[in-house]
């Protein structure tokens, strides 16, 4: 019997699960990924499956790049675009990532600028 190596990873389960429950939160969705040099953050409407707002560590605006102080600021960025496109309250999906580090930093950042999840 051939095993299915990718469904079977312990990230690829932890992911499905936290997207599971913030899913069933029935909020939009701020979805982060963060690779070994950037960081992403889009706001994700499941019901339409349409991407309102979108924000990452490659823009011109964001000189630090990946690191925290670049993920706090891809944050800020996020929940400017947000509000200004009529969101306000989000909930927070991080994936297959611990709430550590950049993924931290961006949620607070999202925080400060006036997101609320």
């Amino acid at each position: 019997m051939a095993v299915k190596r990718y469904e079977s990873n312990s990230a690829v389960r932890r992911a499905r699960r936290v997207r599971a429950r913030v899913k069933a939160a029935g909020r939009l969705r701020l979805s982060v990924f963060r690779s070994a040099r950037h960081v992403y953050a889009q706001v994700i409407d499941d019901a339409s499956g349409k991407t309102l707002a979108a924000a990452s560590s490659l823009e011109a605006g964001i000189k630090e790049g990946g690191n925290r102080k670049g993920a706090e600021a891809v944050g800020k960025l996020i929940a400017e675009r947000a509000v200004k496109a009529g969101v306000t309250e989000v909930a927070f999906d991080r994936g297959r990532y611990p709430y550590h580090g950049r993924v931290q930093a961006l949620a607070e950042g999202a925080r400060s600028a006036g997101l609320k999840f």
